[in-house]
């Protein structure tokens, strides 16, 4: 599929260079503050150096004194607390925090107190259930904490209230038309709440809340601080921008993580076959270390798969177990996990695509509708993102849910916000959430087909033919002489890379390979690239699933590319790799 290649905009040699030369760094990576919107001495070396104690005061969200004062309440009068969070990784890291926070407070007899709930994913769907409620009821618990989710359970609310049951919700998701009667809600994006950060995770408004508490009470920072590796977790599995708090609270999670790692998050390291040393080697830029990308593409997933696969409540045990032995047994049960949600998506994704391909239909159509009964519940997300880069179009992927409903998951391309084509439709769904690219919904099978009809005129609507190439933003162009040692260590500093503050894409064009690229993978190519017209040391390079472009390349004639600047690390070596984002070949 052809990309767009954009390049941001451009910024004036002068102001380039005097930058470059106040802060005492590189003109390309000045040019990359400069398109973040950085153009300060101050706004430089805040982004380079976060600090813990720029963290807004969690009393400037809404109702977070309501929230501290009845949780306190609970805990004097020791009433039964249940901890309840959504199934996957934001949830589930939310409620490991704050069970583990609760724990640590009541102290000895805590297990007395307080109790942690997943619900099932297939029984009893997302967010706040009724089931759960009921377990409340039937055991005594008079608080519940939600965390990820609530924020739209108004009638799940009305009935704990019936049952005496008080609930705070702390959710980063969009209200509704109106808010749940909760004894509290905390949910930087109410429209009623002036928090100066929006866009922290459900397990970052988790952390507001414990930091609250602290503050409250005058306990210790290191109760709260101690978390932060669950909150990078959630950051960067969330995909929510790593701006602001965001980007402290990442900062920190990963030193914990690289440094003093929790038993069970060691033990997804370990079973994901990432080897790293604790703590990290001094005084060399090249030792492996955890970054946001390994949170997203190997530990992530991990703890997602329990929830997909069996039940979420594996993931919290795994999270909060404090003994080695039984984390490595826990670990080695959800990367078993993980290798069947790998099987089953692998298995629906080549199944959706086949039908795709032999549909007349769906050539015709500006987005994809698909619904499969035998398709697991769990796993749809992760196919619907698999068309979306096969096919660059809005997707929506549908199976059979439990009470006679099917159930989807949306997701999108980048020029269309697929809430609201959802919300379009909304007279034909029972429930739907999620933002911008991301999205789920339920709804009764005979409204399917009117569904797919209604969202498909929405997108013909509110979408363009060019919207359909994708794009790749290029940072700026680069001389691969430009790309030295410390060049590496400056650019690491921009860490850590996530939505809104993306791993630079740079260009170079008329580039060739030195003579030694070969295939790997079957579907790879590994090379070493320098310029002809003129002397360059060569640079390791992989460009993943580019193997069509292998013949041009070994041929040595001239091409152009885009790429990330990385660390690759093999046999204990590390060394600065080019990773190829993209090739166009100079005819």
């Amino acid at each position: 599929m052809n990309k767009r290649w954009i390049v941001k905009n451009q910024h004036e040699q002068a102001v380039i260079e005097d930058f470059a030369k106040k802060l005492n760094i590189e003109e390309p990576l000045a040019v990359l503050l400069l398109s973040r919107g950085i153009n300060t001495i101050e706004e430089a070396t805040n982004f380079f150096n976060p600090d813990i104690s720029k963290l807004h005061d969690p009393f400037l969200m809404k109702n977070m004194d309501i929230a501290v004062e009845r949780l306190s309440q609970a805990i004097m009068n020791n009433e039964k607390i249940l901890v309840y969070g959504d199934y996957d990784v934001d949830g589930t890291t939310a409620v490991a925090l704050l069970y583990s926070f609760l724990s640590e407070v009541i102290g000895a007899d805590y297990k007395k107190y307080i109790e942690y709930y997943i619900p099932d994913r297939y029984t009893e769907g997302y967010g706040i259930s009724e089931k759960g409620i009921e377990y409340c009821r039937d055991n005594n618990f008079t608080l519940l904490v939600s965390l990820d989710c609530g924020i739209k359970a108004n009638d799940k609310v009305d009935l704990a209230n019936s049952y005496g049951i008080d609930i705070i919700i702390c959710d980063h998701h969009l209200e509704g038309d109106t808010l749940p009667n909760a004894a509290a809600i905390l949910d930087p994006k109410c429209s009623q709440c002036h928090y100066p950060y929006k866009e922290l995770s459900g397990c970052g408004v988790g952390l507001k809340f414990i930091q609250g508490y602290c503050q409250k009470h005058d306990l210790p920072d290191q109760l709260w601080l101690s978390k932060l590796d669950l909150v990078a977790i959630s950051i960067a599995s969330d995909i929510v921008a790593i701006t602001g708090e965001n980007r402290i609270l990442a900062y920190y999670g990963l030193i914990i993580i690289n440094r003093f790692p929790r038993v069970g998050v060691k033990s997804i390291i370990e079973q994901a076959g990432i080897k790293i040393q604790y703590p990290p080697k001094e005084n060399t830029i090249f030792s492996r270390q955890i970054q946001i990308s390994d949170l997203v593409f190997f530990v992530g997933p991990r703890i997602n798969a329990a929830g997909r696969i069996n039940t979420g409540r594996e993931s919290v045990k795994l999270l909060i177990c404090e003994d080695e032995d039984k984390s490595l047994d826990i670990g080695k049960n959800i990367n078993s996990h993980n290798d069947t949600r790998r099987e089953l998506d692998k298995k629906a994704t080549e199944e959706a695509i086949n039908l795709i391909l032999a549909s007349e239909e769906f050539k015709h159509r500006k987005s994809i509708v698909l619904y499969n009964s035998s398709w697991n519940k769990g796993i749809i997300g992760i196919v619907a993102s698999r068309l979306v880069e096969e096919f660059y179009k809005p997707v929506i992927v549908i199976t059979d849910s439990p009470e006679g409903l099917v159930t989807g998951s949306a997701r999108s391309i980048k020029e269309f916000n697929i809430y609201n084509g959802i919300d379009h439709c909304s007279d034909l769904l029972e429930h739907f959430g999620g933002h911008k690219f991301a999205a789920g919904l339920s709804l009764k099978k005979e409204n399917l087909e009117a569904f797919s009809e209604k969202f498909e005129q929405y997108v013909c609507q509110n979408i363009n033919d060019d919207d359909f190439i994708p794009e790749i933003e290029v940072d700026m162009e680069l001389d691969l002489g430009d790309i030295t040692t410390n060049f590496m260590s400056n650019l690491k500093r921009f860490a850590p890379f996530g939505p809104e503050n993306m791993a630079p894409v740079f260009m170079s064009k008329s580039v060739v390979e030195e003579g030694t690229g070969k295939i790997v993978g079957d579907k790879h190519i590994k090379m070493r690239l320098l310029y002809r017209s003129k002397s360059s040391q060569p640079i390791d390079a992989i460009a993943f699933n580019q193997k069509k472009h292998y013949e041009h390349i070994a041929n040595q004639k001239d091409f152009d590319i885009l790429y990330h600047v990385e660390e690759n690390t093999w046999n204990n070596v590390t060394n600065i790799q080019l990773n190829i984002k993209d090739i166009r070949i100079n005819l």
